[in-house]
């Protein structure tokens, strides 16, 4: 692990903490590979798992392309180019704002809510499945929850003190 001494008996906090970022961002390529993953099993290849994600994470709201990272529905640097080729791809429907002309409202089509539908359907299952084996259950998702909330609070809280 990249900064970590090799920690194991007593495992440092720092260790800890350094393992956790790791998994956490392990988990989000995964989750990306597994959603690429259901689309080629159900014949979707026109979408990437990033875009999919983001038709999901929208669903029945109208938003802005500013709103998009700030409401946290979207993570990368590159909104506008996959905003523009779901338009495109006919997934998104787009206007310019009537008050800010500046400003472009987008909110998905009837094919972007299928798209919606599916990564929805997927997550039903996982869901299901997390707890059919035992895996993870209410108490504990619910904990993991909690302690990324704080940890997103804090990382938040040290941004803004920095500007």
């Amino acid at each position: 692990m990249p900064g970590a001494a090799n920690s194991p008996p007593g495992k440092s906090f720092i260790f800890s903490y350094l393992e956790a970022l790791s998994l956490v961002e392990r988990l989000h390529r995964l989750l990306l590979d597994v959603i690429k993953d259901e689309f080629e099993r159900v014949g979707v290849l026109e979408i990437n798992a990033v875009q999919a994600l983001l038709l999901f994470n929208i669903g029945d709201n109208e938003v802005t392309a500013g709103e998009l990272k700030s409401r946290g529905y979207y993570q990368g640097s590159n909104v506008s180019y996959n905003l523009k080729k779901l338009v495109e791809m006919g997934y998104m429907h787009h206007q310019r704002c009537e008050i800010d002309r500046r400003s472009v409202r987008v909110r998905l089509t009837e094919n972007g809510r299928r798209i919606r539908t599916t990564v929805s359907d997927l997550f039903e299952r996982h869901a299901e499945g997390l707890q059919a084996a035992n895996v993870l259950q209410a108490d504990g998702i619910d904990d993991i929850t909690d302690t990324l909330k704080r940890v997103e609070r804090y990382w938040s809280d040290q941004i803004r003190y920095i500007y």
